[in-house]
C-alpha cells in the first residue's frame, strides 16, 4: 500500500462532496490527517480513503454518502461516488468515466452535481 497525503485538489474535492449533502459536516473532522491511494483501476481517478481514526486491516463498504457527476476535459460524463465504511468512516472516492476511457483531469469542485 502506497498512503499518501492528498492533493490540495483531491482534498477540495472530497470537502465539496461531504459538505454538499445534509450532515456531510460530521465527516469533515476525518479530513485531518487523511491518506489516500491511488486504487487500480484503469485511470479512471479512483482513490481508497483512510482517515487517521480508521486505520485499521479489512475495512469494508458500508454505505453510499454521495453520487456526483462532472464532465471530463473531453466532454465524456465522469460519475463520482462517495463510499463510507461500516463504521461510517471515509472508505473510498470511486470514479469513472462512462466510456471506461482514462481520465484526463480532476473536476473544479464548483464543477461538480450532485446526483444522489
Amino acid at each position: 500500500m502506497t498512503l499518501r497525503s492528498p492533493t490540495q485538489q483531491e482534498e477540495d474535492i472530497i470537502t465539496a462532496m461531504i459538505t454538499s449533502k445534509p450532515g456531510g459536516d460530521l465527516l469533515l473532522d476525518q479530513l485531518a490527517g487523511l491518506l489516500v491511494e491511488k486504487m487500480d483501476d484503469g485511470h479512471m481517478g479512483s482513490l481508497l480513503l483512510v482517515p487517521v481514526s480508521s486505520r485499521i486491516c479489512n475495512r469494508r463498504y458500508g454505505q453510499t454518502f454521495g453520487t456526483y457527476e462532472y464532465r471530463d476535459a473531453d466532454d465524456v460524463l465522469v460519475s463520482m461516488t462517495l463510499n463510507l465504511d461500516e463504521h461510517g468512516q471515509l472508505l473510498e472516492l470511486d470514479s469513472w468515466k462512462v466510456d471506461f476511457s482514462p481520465l484526463l483531469r480532476l473536476p473544479n469542485p464548483a464543477d461538480i452535481v450532485v446526483v444522489a
